[in-house]
């Protein structure tokens, strides 16, 4: 088995200097050693983490403090395996392969100043082979770079929230990450997924790919307080899409892939007794619940971040049978050079087209 193959003398990176400062310059192609793989980039998504970094330098208490390279949904090909990879691996030069990056505990003096990886948006990268999953022949490079983002959803509701089939699912929030996470709730079962958003036209999207209904909440009242217009809009969601508050046919699971905070109290409030709410995304560090709704409904709450133990393999599962289909979120694709404008549609949600961003994929330098 060919251990290595030809590769160029250049490592383009997209790398991030600081708030909107970023960079395509050259960086050393990485040195493998023991059980490291050497992996050429194929396809690369924009995360809204990627944006947020790219803002603001930071996001919560993981600050950049040093030139980082970003990007970290990937798919690639092995170029190179370093001598310790076990045969028990399968891998073997050539193999098409999605990239769990995250190699770093994110808690030590490195990880904090931003030394924790180096991203994706590059030519060459470097991974412990046991981070590296295999491609099937039917799914693309641009569903393997997708099964980061997939693997996140995965995580909230099989690892997590422990989804049932026959279920009822709310998800907050019709972004990526939301949409991801009701196409897993579908196939795994789900009997309803309800998708909640503050725009008509992403709950119109995810009604056509997985939702199996969509709910566009109600302005607040003048003076009305948060925790009064969160029970109302739970009462209204109930009785707009006739869901009851307890029995099969009440919400089992509630995701919310929004972090704000009137999404978690009107979850929370959504649920019925024992129901099980999984907090997917990123908002302020501190927010107010409905204690009372907790206490009373016996609720689980969980925090979930990134991805474990068998998510990638059963991401990518679900890719290959057919029963997630990642291919309609993919709305824009762009040459490595011209990363920095995709960026900046990402952020700004439309691209030039006026066609709204779901999904950008950055090719590989060439």
């Amino acid at each position: 088995m060919a251990t290595t193959t030809e590769l160029k003398t250049d490592n383009p990176s997209f790398v991030l200097h600081g708030v909107h400062d970023v960079k395509i310059e050259e960086r050393p192609i990485p040195e493998i050693e023991g059980d490291q793989v050497l992996v050429a980039i194929s396809k690369t998504g924009i995360c809204g983490s990627d944006v947020h970094y790219l803002e603001h330098g930071a996001i919560g208490s993981f600050v950049v403090k040093e030139p980082m390279c970003l990007g970290h949904e990937s798919s690639g090909k092995v170029v190179k395996l370093g001598p310790k990879v076990p045969t028990s691996a399968n891998l073997a030069v050539g193999d098409r392969v999605a990239l769990e990056p995250g190699m770093g505990c994110r808690v030590c003096e490195m990880c904090k100043s931003g030394k924790y990886e180096y991203g994706t948006l590059c030519r060459y990268y470097k991974l412990p082979y046991d981070l590296l999953y295999k491609l099937s022949d039917n799914v693309s490079d641009e569903d393997g770079a997708m099964m980061e983002p997939l693997s996140v959803a995965t995580h909230a509701l099989n690892t997590l929230a422990q989804l049932r089939s026959g279920e009822n699912v709310v998800v907050f929030g019709a972004g990526p990450v939301g949409l991801l996470c009701m196409a897993v709730a579908k196939a795994l079962g789900a009997a309803r997924v309800v998708a909640v958003d503050i725009q008509k036209e992403r709950l119109d999207f995810a009604r056509s790919y997985a939702a199996t209904d969509i709910y566009l909440p109600p302005a607040k009242k003048e003076g009305e307080d948060l925790e009064a217009y969160e029970a109302r809009n739970a009462a209204t969601l109930r009785e707009t899409l006739n869901i009851p508050e307890i029995g099969l046919s009440a919400l089992q699971v509630c995701i919310d892939a929004t972090g704000a905070p009137v999404c978690i109290g009107t979850g929370l409030q959504l649920l019925a007794p024992a129901g099980r709410f999984v907090q997917v995304g990123m908002g302020p560090s501190t927010v107010p619940i409905p204690m009372f709704a907790i206490v009373t409904k016996q609720l689980k709450v969980l925090g979930s971040f990134r991805y474990g133990e068998g998510d990638y393999p059963l991401s990518i599962s679900l890719v290959s049978r057919g029963l997630v289909d990642l291919k309609p979120l993919v709305t824009h694709r762009y040459a490595f050079k011209d990363a920095e404008e995709a960026f900046n549609i990402t952020k700004n949600g439309h691209g030039k087209d006026g066609k709204p961003v779901i999904k950008c994929i950055i090719d590989p330098p060439q």
